[in-house]
């Protein structure tokens, strides 16, 4: 069943840092490749999840990666363009010492090869349900909040109609050979929605309007079963299994 097509594709390179739109991207075994490839470890923390998230520090939204090679097989950035405007390799001792300053906690910059996700490898989420949580909200939303992976133009306009896909899978381009997504569960959202990408200001009525309204979930998380190339304006359908 056709269901829409691709509106938007954003890897996020650097966990909790901006995330960086492209007109196509590989779907690898482990999401888009260049994603959430590299993250900033609390080097003091002893938790099951001690990596530094805009949640704890939201500034980190605003660090800018840059110099991807969309060429590369595995895009990663060179540099960071920090809140300030200066320009640091990715991998200095700058760039560590800037964020460990402003968090007030030694971190450090950790890779990972097959990316370092909270739940499914891909992300995905659509117009409609970006709208209807911002009219809830009483303002305008653009889709950077949610910190999608890919986010669809559906021929439905009903909102979280992504709910209903879980248990299916969804075919990008050619049915029979394009990539395919198992989506697997609903994404739960935390306060992170509540950060506005551009400024790092908190809005707690974005987060309050996605509870009210579908039980903290919007969007969902996939995991690959077919890898190919994901394109803007890509035809999406819908597999339903069982």
């Amino acid at each position: 069943m056709h269901i829409g097509y691709v509106h938007e594709l954003t890897r996020y390179p650097v966990k909790s840092l901006a995330g960086i739109a492209t007109q196509s991207a590989f779907l690898g075994w482990h999401g888009l490749n260049g994603d959430r490839r590299f993250a900033f470890r609390r080097v003091n923390d002893e938790s099951g999840f001690p990596w530094l998230t805009a949640s704890r520090l939201p500034e980190l939204l605003l660090y800018e990666p840059l110099g991807l090679d969309e060429h590369e097989a595995e895009p990663v950035p060179t540099h960071i363009r920090t809140p300030e405007g200066a320009t640091l390799p990715l991998r200095s001792e700058a760039l560590r010492s800037r964020i460990t300053e402003k968090f007030g906690s030694a971190v450090e910059l950790m890779q990972f090869k097959h990316g370092i996700f909270d739940e499914g490898n891909v992300s995905v989420i659509s117009l409609a349900t970006i709208a209807a949580i911002g009219q809830a909200a009483g303002r305008e939303l653009t889709s950077p909040r949610f910190r999608a992976n890919i986010v669809l133009a559906t021929e439905l306009t009903e909102s979280f109609l992504e709910d209903r896909w879980v248990g299916g899978r969804l075919v990008f381009g050619d049915r029979a050979e394009g990539p395919m997504l198992s989506i697997t569960l609903c994404d739960q959202r935390c306060m992170m929605i509540n950060l506005e990408p551009d400024t790092a200001q908190q809005d707690p009525r974005v987060l309050t309007a996605v509870v009210r309204l579908n039980h903290n979930n919007a969007g969902v998380y996939g995991t690959v079963v077919r890898t190919g190339q994901i394109s803007l304006r890509q035809p999406v359908s819908f597999e339903a299994l069982g």
